[in-house]
Formats: structure tokens, C-alpha cells, sequence
């Protein structure tokens, strides 16, 4: 039989049963899946022995009870309308709130109701879902008859919590606060929003629902870090840092301003003394500062792995601590093709530089050597370079190497999935082990503050 066959077969049966879970649990309360534990529990263990034992005649009762529930929500009806208002970011990891106005479109007074949020189907296509699989066949020892624990679910998007809806009056509004715990960066879609109401029993939510599409993007988690002290001095930058990452060369004229005691003679412009009365000077963007870059290794052959996403969270905090008023920041990654993103100096925010990290994928059809050659063309620019790699082979290894060439300081972080049995050679670093560190997957806040 066809082994892709199978796959499908295992996939299909995935989605029923991740969608029959899914759809259990928002309509069933806590009651409810008590009293379907009890028929179940009645219906398996009163069968066996229907002379002695006398559980199995609680059977109808109970099935009873959920009939009835299920049948009400039938008769449920509201037409409401909704208005979210989402902040414009989320951090994956922390909770965030909002609030969500809600508006009785009935002429009686609604109460008892129930407010839940609709997000986009999470689950992965075919193709998402076989990569993960194998990926986590190959990791599967030959005589190992169990798979090591998960710590990490890259489908899971997000836990977010029921919220009580006050009584609305007929035609009335009112505010309802959700909160949202984000579970995976990129964008979190919303496709509607529903208001439930139980049975008299209180077993069965019965549903009415509102189509109201939005999207919120999440950020990448981020990790606290001692100061950020880079190596590396100031270099001269081509054309300033207006033109800081780009080609060409420019005089880097910035404004004119009243002459300061020091200002050299050259820089007086002598039409505007003339005309003001007073000694004015042109203003130039200095052309000597520091420009680091930070190097984000996408290369996998794991498209969901834990390692990858701790590497971008990495990347990310070293972005947000590494301060760039008074110097320039490259983040350089390959994706679909090579990037370079340049922060600081008021070229960019690094709100900016995290909501490209939210997006970033992995790379699995270009080789490590496309971002070997993106940061060496960068090479000469820049004052010090940080790297995060996912793997410590000899690619990576001839990488550093070509750097500390060039005479570029670097700091590598090799983000691993376990704990490796002896410590990795730090190779071209073993003159400066302390620009070299290994995190594992997991345990990357200890690991970081000793960076």
C-alpha cells in the first residue's frame, strides 16, 4: 500500500478528532462533561453484569439529560453585532486583554450569556502536518519504544477565556473583556465572535454567532538580557547613515543651526549670516559610528522545531537590548531570498525589526552558503557581528572563521534541541570562549543570562 496513502488516511482521521475535541469542548460545561463521564462510565461497567449490578439503570436518566440539553440549544435564537478593539500587538507567552462591545439586536432584555471568540482553523495543511511528522520520526531512536516528551506544539495557537456578558437591554451595548494568552508568534486571525447560553440544566451551550474577521500580529517572545556590551569600534560608514544601507556616496547634509564654540570654519554658512545677523552653520550626519549585525540562522531541516523558535526569540532579544541611538543594527536572515532589515539612528524602530522577526520562516530551499554571502558583503561595514545559528557543523564553523579574517568581532549562540553529552568546541572562538555560548531549547532564560 502506499505509504503517502497511509499518511492521508492518519491525517483525515487527525482533523475529526481534533475538530470532535474542539467542538466538545466549547459546547459542554464542566457540568455537562460530568454527566457524560457518568454515562459513560454507567454504560461500560452496568453492561457487564445487568443482574447484580443496578448502575446501568441510571443509563436512561442521564442519556436523558443530555438529549434534552442538546435539543434546547435548537431553539436558541440572537442577533447581536460586535466591535473588537485589539491592541496592536500581542507578545507570544504573555496575556494580553481586550475589550469587545456587544449589541442587543432583540427587542427583550438578554441574561445569561456567555461570550467566545472564533479563531481561524489552527490546524496545519497535508503538507505542514507530514513535515512535522517525519521530522519527528527521525528523531525517534531505533530501539527506543517511546517518543521524549514534548514540550513544544507548534499548532497551537493561543488559550483564550470565556467572558460573562452582563444583561443587555433591548437595543443596548456593552463592553466585554477577553483575555488571550498568545501561544505562537506571526499573525493571530479572528473570524468571529459567539454569544452562548446553557440549558436549564446547565449542561449544553447553545450558540449564536457574529462573522467579524481581524488579525492581531504577535510579536516573538523575548528574554531578559544583561547589558549588551559589543565588541568592535566605530567605522567609517559611506554616505552617512541616511544612506547607511544603501549604495551611493552624499554630502549627508542634515540642517543649519547657530554657531556652538568648536563648530570649525568651514561649516559657516555665510548667506545665512549675512542675512540673519549671526554666525549660522550647515549641520552634517556624522559618517563614523557603529554598525552591528545580527545574523539569524533559518536553515532547518524541521520546519516547526522548538529549536528555530527559540532562535528567533533570541534574535529578538538581543535586538531589543542592544541599543542602537547611537549606532546602526542589521538583522540578516534568508528566507525567500536574502534580507537585511537596519535599525537605529532614526532609520527604524525595532518594533519594526520584531514585526519582520514575527513572520520569519524557515528555509528549506536555499543552503546555509546564500547567508554566508548576504553577511559577508556585509562584512566591511560593520563593527561587530552577532550570530544565532541552530547547528555548529563545519559551514558555520568556515563562517566565523572568514570573519574573524575580515577582523570582524563575533559572538556566536548555537541554539540546540537537548543538552549535548560534552560541550561543543567553540573552534575558530577557542581563542575567546566567552564570545561563544550554547542554549538549550527550553532552559534558554537560564543559558541567556550568562551571555
Amino acid at each position: 500500500m502506499n505509504l503517502n496513502y497511509i499518511w492521508r488516511v492518519v491525517y483525515r482521521f487527525y482533523r475529526v478528532m481534533s475538530w470532535l475535541i474542539y467542538w466538545a469542548q466549547r459546547r459542554f460545561t464542566m457540568t455537562g462533561w460530568m454527566v457524560l463521564a457518568g454515562f459513560v462510565w454507567l454504560t461500560c461497567f452496568g453492561a457487564l453484569d445487568t443482574e447484580t449490578l443496578t448502575a446501568y439503570q441510571g443509563v436512561p436518566l442521564l442519556l436523558l439529560l443530555l438529549s434534552s440539553a442538546v435539543v434546547f440549544s435548537w431553539f436558541f435564537r440572537l442577533k447581536f453585532s460586535a466591535v473588537r478593539r485589539l491592541p496592536r500587538f500581542g507578545t507570544t507567552g504573555q496575556p494580553f486583554v481586550y475589550r469587545v462591545r456587544v449589541k442587543n439586536l432583540t427587542s427583550k432584555t438578554q441574561r445569561g450569556l456567555t461570550l467566545l471568540e472564533n479563531p481561524a482553523d489552527p490546524r496545519p495543511t497535508f503538507e505542514e502536518w507530514l513535515a512535522r511528522q517525519l521530522a519527528e520520526e527521525r528523531k525517534v531512536r531505533s530501539l527506543r519504544l517511546s517518543r521524549p516528551q514534548q514540550r513544544y506544539n507548534p499548532f497551537r495557537v493561543a488559550t483564550l477565556e470565556t467572558a460573562p456578558v452582563p444583561p443587555i437591554p433591548p437595543g443596548g451595548e456593552v463592553d466585554v473583556q477577553i483575555a488571550v494568552t498568545p501561544l505562537r508568534r506571526g499573525l493571530f486571525r479572528f473570524e468571529g465572535v459567539t454569544l452562548a447560553r446553557t440549558d436549564p440544566f446547565g449542561l449544553f451551550r447553545a450558540f449564536a454567532r457574529c462573522r467579524l474577521p481581524e488579525t492581531i500580529l504577535i510579536l516573538p517572545k523575548r528574554y531578559p538580557l544583561p547589558p549588551v556590551v559589543l565588541p568592535g569600534a566605530t567605522r567609517f560608514q559611506q554616505g552617512g547613515v541616511a544612506l547607511a544601507s544603501n549604495v551611493g556616496q552624499s554630502d549627508e547634509f542634515v540642517s543649519l543651526r547657530e554657531y556652538r564654540r568648536g563648530d570649525p570654519l568651514r561649516r559657516i554658512h555665510w548667506r545665512s549670516w549675512a542675512r540673519i545677523g549671526k554666525p549660522i552653520v550647515r549641520e552634517f550626519e556624522d559618517e563614523f559610528f557603529s554598525r552591528y549585525a545580527l545574523v539569524l540562522d533559518t536553515f532547518s531541516d524541521e520546519p516547526f522545531s522548538e529549536p528555530f523558535e527559540e532562535a528567533v526569540s533570541v534574535a529578538s532579544s538581543f535586538a531589543c537590548a542592544i541599543r542602537t541611538q547611537e549606532s546602526l543594527l542589521d538583522l540578516l536572515f534568508v528566507g525567500t531570498q536574502a534580507y537585511c532589515f537596519t535599525t537605529g539612528r532614526g532609520l527604524a524602530h525595532v518594533d519594526q525589526m520584531l514585526e519582520i522577526l514575527a513572520s520569519v520562516r524557515v528555509c528549506t530551499d536555499k543552503s546555509f552558503e546564500t547567508l554566508e554571502t548576504l553577511a559577508l558583503n556585509h562584512a566591511e561595514s560593520v563593527s561587530g557581528c552577532i550570530c544565532v545559528f541552530l547547528a555548529w557543523d563545519l559551514p558555520r564553523r568556515r563562517f566565523v572563521e572568514k570573519l574573524a579574517a575580515l577582523s570582524v568581532p563575533v559572538r556566536v549562540v548555537v541554539i540546540l534541541a537537548d543538552k549535548p553529552k560534552q560541550p561543543l568546541d567553540p573552534g575558530p572562538l577557542r581563542d575567546a570562549p566567552e564570545n561563544f555560548h550554547t542554549l538549550v531549547a527550553g532552559q534558554i532564560e537560564q543559558g541567556l543570562s550568562e551571555v
